[in-house]
C-alpha cells in the first residue's frame, strides 16, 4: 500500500485559513480517490473533502462547503485542502485517505477507504 503523510496543520484563529498537504510518495493516484476526513475528541471520524482520479469530480460535507477546496496535484502525487473561514468547530486531527477500487461511489464514508496518513493537527481558536 502506498505511505501517505499529511502536514500543514497548525494553530490558527477563527477566520483563518490553512492549507493541508498530502505526500503519497511516489503514487501516481491514476484511477483512484483521495479524501480528508478528520476526527475531533469523542466524535466519529467524519469525511470532510473527496475527490476523483481525474478532479472532475468533488464532494464536500455540508459543514464546510464553500470554505473548503480540494484538489491533486499529480505531477508531486500530493493532494491538498485549502481550509478558508475556518471555525471552532473545524479543530480535528485530519487524515488523508486513499480508495483504490477505481470506483467513486460512497465517496465520504470511512469504509470506502484502506489507506490512511498518521493525520495532522488542527486547531482553531477564538
Amino acid at each position: 500500500q502506498v505511505q501517505l503523510a499529511e502536514s500543514g496543520g497548525g494553530l490558527v484563529e477563527v477566520g483563518g485559513s490553512l492549507r493541508l498537504s498530502c505526500d503519497a510518495s511516489g503514487h501516481t493516484f491514476r484511477k483512484n480517490t483521495m479524501a480528508w476526513f478528520r476526527q475531533a475528541p469523542g466524535k466519529e471520524r467524519e469525511g470532510v473533502a473527496a475527490i476523483s482520479w481525474s478532479g472532475g469530480s468533488t464532494a464536500y460535507s455540508r459543514s464546510v462547503k464553500g470554505r473548503f477546496t480540494i484538489s491533486i496535484d499529480a505531477y508531486k502525487n500530493t493532494i491538498h485542502l485549502q481550509m478558508d473561514s475556518l471555525k471552532p468547530e473545524d479543530t480535528a486531527v485530519y487524515y488523508c485517505a486513499e480508495d483504490r477500487s477505481g470506483r467513486y461511489y460512497r465517496v465520504l464514508e470511512r469504509s470506502s477507504y484502506d489507506s490512511w496518513g498518521q493525520g495532522t493537527q488542527v486547531t482553531v481558536s477564538s
